[in-house]
């Protein structure tokens, strides 16, 4: 009765997923085809710093006129929730390193 049922769902493609995959990670892949921590780290740092800045730049439009209102509260907000991202990780970089130093060697 069950191979019946799961004859009957539908099946996922997922040899166009698997090569999709394979050639995004095989650019930052590690020894074991992984994405590197600290490649990660850098690439969601950059990202960061470039929500910063657009919004940094929306908010100058804003006040010379070229941005609505709406533009710039998108914008800041987005940088707030980056600026909240950032923190929380920091929090939990500084929290696994704490926890680290209290292991006894």
């Amino acid at each position: 009765m069950i191979p019946a049922i799961g004859a009957s769902l539908p099946r996922l493609q997922t040899g166009s997923v698997d090569a999709g995959l394979a050639t995004t990670s095989a650019a930052s892949a590690g020894p074991v085809g992984r994405a590197d921590f600290s490649a990660v780290l850098s690439q969601i740092a950059k990202d960061a710093v470039t929500t910063v800045q657009s919004a940094e730049a929306t908010s100058i439009r804003g006040i010379n006129g070229q941005a609505t209102t709406q533009a710039v509260v998108e914008a800041v907000m987005e940088a707030e929730r980056t600026l909240q991202t950032a923190v929380s990780i920091r929090d939990k970089a500084v929290s696994a390193y704490m926890e680290l130093s209290r292991m006894a060697i």
